[in-house]
């Protein structure tokens, strides 16, 4: 018997062999397969979670250029507001410093009335005419430097914007439409009519 298990040829005995080393190779392709399989898992996984972190941060960053968008607009809003605001006060301000003598010098302009006509007026006082003089003169002059001027008139021609015509008669020799005669001065602050000369125009 022993001989007989001797004799038995080693090829007979291979197959045996090599049936016994495939069994491992195949655990370790099916725990390789096993192991590929959980790490595609958990790499879907992991690939899910950062597109999810991505489309999150894109939502943020649309948000915040919304919100840098209307902050925009509404700085540009309060800044051109502001520059209005700014220049009606400006505008306001050099209106006020421009004319803010158009009210006084109504007050004031009856007393030069009154002034020429004494002055007018012939009186044997020439101390007093002199006086009068005087102040005429000092009034004038400090009108003159706030702006408050007289209107030219007589003898040019008749302008609606700066004149108020009384009376009309035809006078040799002038064309229609000049002024003959001024019965009252006019007077201007700057480019601003205070009182318009009246005057007598001729036909």
């Amino acid at each position: 018997m022993d001989q007989e298990k001797k004799d038995i040829p080693e090829t007979e005995k291979e197959p045996e062999k090599a049936e016994v080393k495939q069994e491992p190779e195949k655990q370790e392709e099916k725990h390789e397969e096993k192991h590929e399989e959980k790490h595609g898992k958990f790499g879907d996984k992991k690939a899910e979670k950062e597109h999810a972190k991505i489309e999150e941060l894109e939502k943020k960053n649309q948000e915040l250029e919304d919100k840098v968008a209307v902050l925009k607009n509404e700085y540009a809003k309060a800044y051109a507001d502001t520059e209005n605001m700014r220049k009606r006060l400006n505008k306001e301000h050099e209106s006020f410093v421009k004319y803010h003598m158009q009210d006084f010098a109504k007050e004031v302009l009856p007393v030069l009335d009154n002034c020429e006509r004494a002055l007018a007026a012939k009186s044997s006082d020439e101390a007093l005419h002199k006086g009068v003089e005087m102040i005429y003169s000092q009034l004038k002059n400090a009108l003159n430097k706030e702006g408050v001027t007289e209107i030219e008139a007589d003898g040019k021609p008749f302008d609606g914007n700066w004149h108020q015509a009384l009376m009309s008669e035809h006078v040799d020799g002038v064309e229609p439409g000049m002024v003959v005669e001024v019965l009252q001065k006019g007077y201007k602050l700057n480019d601003r009519i205070i009182r318009a000369a009246m005057v007598k125009v001729s036909e």
